[in-house]
């Protein structure tokens, strides 16, 4: 400034205003350069990598019997964003799975982080649950035991998936570069229907412990037997939409509140909606050559896609997952065009908590009743038992038996800009997913379901009321309030990222 003035004084004063006009601008233009250098401090990288299985037949997952693959139909994919304000990394994987392994991913999160220094806890790998998929074996083989076939396949198998989900991190790490971000949403509410129901009087069949629930999972689409659906829908699609330093497309991940379309061909691994949706999305937004598109599992535990009250025409196989991802593609594209602009200078946080959750025990009187079950021997009594009364009976018994008392479960909230992105590990009920979001202090909230885990159902305690197959001991596992303890804790964990 002393300079300036003395350059006035040499000039004569009548120049002084013009200097310090010009040291103005200068001003500014320092300032809005450097204000221009932290706004592109994003960077994003996005990366696909095949964990289609090798050799068949393979168990594929889903049911109550053995439900062999032969071959594959379409692709399984672990699909990877990584994401970089200069001060936050994560990473957000999106894997062809009905579940996500526990260890597993945890051993994926591990070699991921010593290659690209991304912490632990700063990594999300999400199921799309795809009942078409294949599960990998829990625990590498121990050196030197003799596998059976089906064990030895699961082994290379999830070795498959752990180089996977690793090399997906990794590989979209190393393509970091500059970019922006927009998230929206637009609803696709024809392709979603609460599948849990009342009935009318007289036609609610027993469960499987012999006793009468309020509501039934996926009932018959009769009008005489249907009276009402006994929960809402989240028609939703959200996308998070990342474009390069030119404005072309780098990468979208979007999430849908909707189970597996199913109706695959026999005997065959297929990534399901998930998949087809992914194969789509390049063409809707024009995008190139490395662009990755991702569709994640929402809040869709009590949501499918038959329309109950009505009648569909019949579908060739794999015919409904097209037209469901199909329109889920035009949605997503619909929903990027109404981004006004994407941002580079998004600030991103990221929030983990390990959650400690009850296992549920089964009373003495279902213990009993359910060893009266398994113990039977009398073939026509076995028959007058209530479908599955075996099966989860052996599950009452086995609940009983679990030597562990509590279970630590993942949940995480990942900020970026003005919007959240919640991770749940259940298959979690679409009303919750919906207090979430009502409860979130941010402008977007995006619920992925199946989140570092797979834990079984998450019904409301008023779901648990009504009974139904999510909340049957075995299909759900821990105590019933623990929907509300998660959102409880997310609920917290926003308000600390806001």
């Amino acid at each position: 400034m002393q300079g300036l003035k003395e350059l006035g004084r040499r000039a004569g004063w009548r120049a002084y205003p013009y200097v310090m006009r010009t040291y103005v601008l200068w001003l500014a233009l320092s300032v809005g350069l450097a204000a221009h250098l932290s706004a592109a401090a994003l960077k994003a990288g996005a990366a696909v990598t095949d964990i289609t299985p090798k050799e068949f037949p393979m168990n594929m997952p889903g049911g109550f019997s053995a439900n062999p693959a032969t071959s594959a139909h379409d692709p399984l994919s672990a699909r990877a964003l990584v994401m970089d304000d200069g001060k936050t990394k994560f990473a957000w994987v999106v894997i062809d799975n009905l579940g996500v392994p526990k260890k597993v991913v945890a051993e994926a999160k591990e070699l991921a982080s010593k290659a690209t220094g991304i912490p632990v806890e700063n990594m999300l790998v999400s199921g799309t649950h795809t009942h078409s998929g294949v599960n990998p074996a829990d625990e590498p083989a121990a050196p030197g035991v003799k596998l059976s076939d089906r064990e030895a396949k699961a082994d290379a198998y999830r070795k498959i998936m752990l180089e996977g989900v690793s090399q997906a991190i990794i590989r979209a790490h190393a393509r970091l570069q500059p970019a922006s971000v927009g998230i929206a949403a637009r609803p696709l509410p024809g392709e979603v229907f609460n599948r849990r129901w009342f009935l009318k009087p007289g036609k609610m069949p027993p469960n499987p412990f012999g006793g009468m629930d309020q509501v039934k999972m996926n009932p018959s689409n009769s009008p005489d037997v249907l009276d009402k659906p006994a929960g809402p829908t989240d028609p939703d699609i959200s996308v998070v939409s990342v474009v390069d330093a030119r404005r072309k497309p780098l990468a979208l991940f979007a999430n849908y509140s909707l189970h597996y379309v199913g109706a695959i061909p026999a005997g065959q691994v297929s990534a399901d909606y998930y998949g087809e949706f992914a194969r789509l999305m390049p063409s809707r937004l024009g995008a190139g050559e490395g662009f990755v598109a991702a569709m994640s599992n929402g809040t869709s535990g009590d949501i499918n896609n038959t329309p109950f009250a009505t009648s569909r025409p019949p579908r060739a196989p794999f015919e409904q997952v097209r037209i469901v991802a199909s329109e889920a593609a035009d949605t997503a594209w619909r929903a990027v065009r109404e981004i006004e602009k994407h941002q580079n200078n998004v600030v991103l946080g990221m929030k983990q908590r390990f959650v400690t959750l009850r296992y549920r025990k089964p009373t003495p009187e279902q213990l009993m009743n359910a060893k009266a079950i398994l113990a039977m021997k009398d073939k026509e009594a076995i028959e007058r038992l209530p479908r599955l009364a075996q099966h989860y009976a052996a599950g009452t018994v086995a609940a009983a038996n679990r030597p562990e008392e509590t279970v630590d479960v993942i949940v995480q909230a990942i900020k970026v800009g003005d919007a959240v992105i919640c991770s749940v590990p259940f298959e979690t009920f679409a009303e919750t997913g919906l207090e979430l979001k009502k409860k979130s202090p941010f402008a977007r909230t995006i619920v992925v379901g199946l989140g570092n885990g797979r834990h079984g159902y998450l019904p409301t305690p008023a779901q648990h009321e009504l009974g139904g197959y999510e909340t049957w001991l075995g299909t759900n596992v821990v105590q019933k309030d623990a929907s509300e303890i998660i959102v409880r804790n997310l609920v917290e964990m926003m308000g600390e990222l806001k």
